[in-house]
């Protein structure tokens, strides 16, 4: 069983900046993590490496600093790793990132299965697992909650809409992007780390791999943020001090009225 499963290294949630000119998030000077829900992915792959055997692949693009979340995985427990680097790439939409991940999947060699997460914490979008399988022309279940059956040539699980579970049987190889419910992530354990530390990880650029660069980066992206804007919190409250019974019957009284105002009492 060969699994690949990509991740994402985002901002700490409240770290997220965007740059008013480009619409880009601000990733330099930012610490960064994995991304929570491809956590799930990775102990999901992980659960079934150990009962059917097999190698786990884990794969990213980012600056070079995104080694840090490949080496996270292996330290996990996934085999290796893949990290497609370059400027060009710099500013990539969810379309132009599914593209460029799917070209690196078809260089990594055969898979039986990709794994990813639901969705990644700073986009929110949950755009690129399914953009993956579209790519390569896999068959897909998204918000997959569950792995019922898994046989040499096809993949059962349970997925979560709105109205319930739905069960779906997929022929390999197949895309599954996850949701928590599946799994409860491990720690990375002391072994772990030290292989995760001396372990070479492959580091591709678009010069590695089949790939057209006019797909790629901002120039190739065709989603375009336009503008941005912040909520604003408007409170004009009302502040009577109390010093005395005078002002706290003016208090009380004042509160009486605005309550009888909103229809409350």
């Amino acid at each position: 069983m060969n699994i690949i499963i990509p991740i994402k290294q985002v901002p700490e949630t409240s770290n997220v900046k965007m740059d008013e000119e480009t619409g880009t998030m601000v990733r330099d000077g930012v610490e960064s993590i994995v991304n929570p829900l491809d956590l799930y992915a990775i102990e999901t792959g992980i659960q079934l490496k150990e009962e059917f055997g097999g190698k786990i692949t884990v794969i990213t693009m980012g600056p070079p600093s995104a080694e840090k979340a490949l080496r996270e995985a292996i330290s996990m427990g996934c085999d290796d790793g893949i990290l497609l680097s370059g400027r060009e790439f710099a500013g990539s939409d969810t379309w132009a990132t599914s593209y460029a991940l799917s070209q690196v999947i078809r260089e990594a060699g055969k898979f039986d299965l990709i794994l990813a997460g639901e969705r990644a914490t700073d986009g929110d979008t949950g755009q690129v697992g399914p953009g993956i399988a579209s790519f390569l022309g896999l068959p897909l279940a998204t918000y997959t909650s569950k792995i019922v059956e898994l046989t040499k040539d096809s993949i059962t699980v349970e997925r979560l809409i709105e109205e319930g579970y739905e069960t779906l049987r997929l022929p390999l190889p197949a895309l599954l992007t996850v949701v928590k419910e599946i799994s409860y992530p491990r720690l990375p354990t002391l072994r772990g780390k030290q292989r995760a530390k001396k372990l070479k990880l492959k580091q591709w650029s678009s010069e590695d791999i089949e790939i057209d660069r006019a797909n790629l980066g901002l120039k190739g992206s065709p989603t375009r943020v336009v503008k941005i804007t912040r909520p604003k919190v408007t409170r004009n409250g009302e502040f009577i001090k109390v010093v005395d019974e005078e002002s706290l019957e003016t208090a009380v009284e004042r509160l009486v009225k605005f309550l009888q105002e909103k229809e409350i009492v």
